[in-house]
């Protein structure tokens, strides 16, 4: 085996013995978990990469200074990452926000006046086909439990409830051009 494979045999091994602790360290170094995986690989990268300068002074105490060594590492590609992410971060100018706000409040607007829509034109329905078509809207509640209950066919309430959203429907975009 050439002094390549050996290097590259030793430095493996200290590398899988040394993962979760060089990653615990990460995880402590960001603020949130989402980077530990980047960090965690760029520095075995730059470890493997510099692993030629790494000289233990104590070959028996080599695991214990090739975690110092490889946390150093780490320390360094965890402050590059946050200082990356820094740059990276999106900032909206005011124009931007102004238009932003614009845009959800024209939203929020045609979302009241469907609200209002929806409502006068349930109000039109007779009472009974008011109650069956919210009930089959109502969590827990069905076509076959609500047939069940009350002794109808399925087939008759299914038409029944579909004929009551077409009306709605209709109802609902008719105000909404008379609205606009």
């Amino acid at each position: 085996m050439s002094d390549r494979d050996t290097q590259y045999n030793e430095f493996v091994i200290l590398l899988s013995r040394h993962d979760q602790a060089i990653r615990r360290f990460v995880r402590s170094l960001l603020p949130a978990p989402e980077g530990v995986d980047d960090v965690v690989q760029e520095t075995a990268l730059e470890c493997w990469k510099k692993y030629g300068e790494f000289a233990p002074q104590d070959a028996a105490d080599s695991s214990n200074e090739f975690i110092r060594w490889a946390c150093v590492v780490a320390r360094y590609k965890s402050l590059s990452w946050q200082r990356d992410r820094a740059r990276d971060r999106l900032v909206f100018r005011e124009s931007a926000i102004e238009c932003l706000a614009e845009t959800a409040m024209e939203q929020l607007d045609q979302h009241e006046s469907e609200r209002r829509a929806v409502e006068l034109c349930l109000g039109k329905l007779r009472a009974a086909e008011r109650r069956l078509l919210l009930s089959v809207h109502t969590p827990g509640q069905s076509v076959a439990g609500i047939a069940a209950e009350t002794g109808a066919q399925q087939r008759r309430l299914y038409s029944k409830v579909n004929s009551l959203r077409r009306q709605i429907l209709e109802c609902v975009q008719g105000r909404l051009a008379g609205d606009a």
